[in-house]
């Protein structure tokens, strides 16, 4: 089973490919897909969404998971991670695959034990879990990782068309 994990955002998104066999998980590929500060946000929004199907396209991930969108004091910075999550539910439409949401706390307690770990907390388990050999550059892409991670402990294997 491949899970495709997306840590949303409009400037930088990250992913994060896994492969589920049994009890073993191991990462397919990571990175960031990130947007030309020149372009205006609709294109920005265009190329998150060709990079994604571009993956999708490389990788046929059997199950996608996303972060749910937390919103401190900055209702602007909310709504568009919001829009650019809306582009990752599309993409995740139009190729018909599953797609679930978590909240930063619950992926941070599958992932470290402790829905209050500190990102780098989570950075160095994404390591351990997935046997890298160095905590990936790119903080969206662990983020991205430790989301199908957390995706890949909460599946439920359900009888197909139901």
């Amino acid at each position: 089973m491949k899970i495709l994990g997306i840590d949303p955002g409009t400037q930088i998104a990250g992913y994060g490919i896994i492969e589920k066999t049994g009890s073993r998980i191991t990462a397919v590929e990571y990175g960031s897909i990130k947007t030309d500060k020149k372009h205006n946000f609709p294109q920005r929004l265009k190329t998150i969404h060709s990079k994604i199907m571009d993956i999708i396209s490389r990788h046929q991930p059997d199950q996608m998971a996303i972060e749910e969108v937390f919103y401190g004091k900055n209702i602007k910075a909310a709504i568009k991670i919001g829009e650019g999550r809306g582009i990752v539910f599309l993409c995740a439409a139009s190729a018909d695959i599953p797609i679930a949401e978590y909240a930063a706390t619950v992926i941070k307690k599958a992932v470290v034990g402790n829905g209050n770990a500190h990102k780098s907390q989570v950075q160095e388990m994404v390591k351990i879990i997935l046997g890298l050999p160095k905590i990936p550059e790119s903080q969206d892409a662990s983020d991205a990782l430790a989301i199908a991670i957390c995706h890949s402990h909460n599946l439920t294997h359900k009888p197909e068309n139901s």
